[in-house]
């Protein structure tokens, strides 16, 4: 049921973000030895917009699984979840001014020319990510399966876009409201590997011969003997 309600926090067709929007990427996963960054082991890439208010603080988020930062991917994510003509506030990756040509309006602030840290170029971001982890690492103790990592998201993006609302009530309204108009979702839908349960083995397996199975139908115990009930309708030739 959690899936089925987590399917339709964020639909899609909803509300795109418009104004000025910080759009960057972020990499989910727990720690294992290899290299770090983008080559890292084990990493889901996930793609983040947060639109900015004037003159301060943030507004509505949208996040998605991607699988890799070319400008063609990061496109369709913002034609997805950006209002076209919108301001797009990026760091310096080279995908994005290809993504944004002809769109949006693109304002790119490289990182490592300016020698500030990342989270003052772009905090809207950074500020989403670092929440969205620590959301992981206290709810989910930083488990999670990249098959099912967008239903996670579509929790964390709905709890972030009404985390200002003064109702729970209102909350649970709009929940239920939203799991009526979505689509169906089916357990084949939820369950993205199944695979057959392993029977255990048994420490001291049982002797066949043990509890042999009964040669012949089996038959009530004298104890519980009783007549046969007169059913006349069962054998009565007269048509009703």
């Amino acid at each position: 049921m959690l899936h089925r309600y987590r399917s339709a926090m964020v639909l899609s067709g909803m509300d795109k973000l418009s104004g000025i929007v910080e759009v960057d990427e972020v990499f989910l996963g727990g720690v294992r030895a290899g290299p770090r960054g983008r080559g890292a082991l084990g990493k889901v890439l996930v793609m983040i917009a947060v639109a900015r208010h004037d003159p301060k603080g943030f507004g509505r988020t949208r996040m998605r699984v991607i699988p890799d930062a070319r400008a063609e991917t990061i496109k369709q994510f913002l034609l997805d979840c950006v209002e076209s003509g919108s301001t797009i506030v990026t760091d310096g990756h080279q995908s994005y001014p290809g993504a944004t040509q002809g769109i949006y309006t693109h304002e790119a602030h490289a990182v490592k020319p300016s020698g500030k840290r990342a989270h003052t170029m772009v905090p809207a971001v950074h500020r989403v990510a670092s929440l969205l982890k620590r959301w992981f690492l206290g709810n989910y103790q930083g488990s999670h399966h990249r098959d099912h990592l967008d239903a996670y998201l579509a929790e964390f993006t709905f709890q972030w876009n009404r985390r200002k609302s003064p109702d729970r009530g209102l909350l649970f309204y709009r929940l239920m409201s939203l799991a009526v108009i979505a689509p169906p979702l089916r357990y084949d839908d939820i369950v993205k590997n199944p695979r057959a349960k392993p029977i255990p083995a048994t420490r001291y397996p049982l002797p066949a011969t043990r509890y042999p199975l009964p040669a012949t139908k089996r038959v009530r115990p004298k104890s519980l003997s009783i007549p046969e009930p007169q059913r006349p309708w069962r054998t009565s030739t007269q048509a009703p």
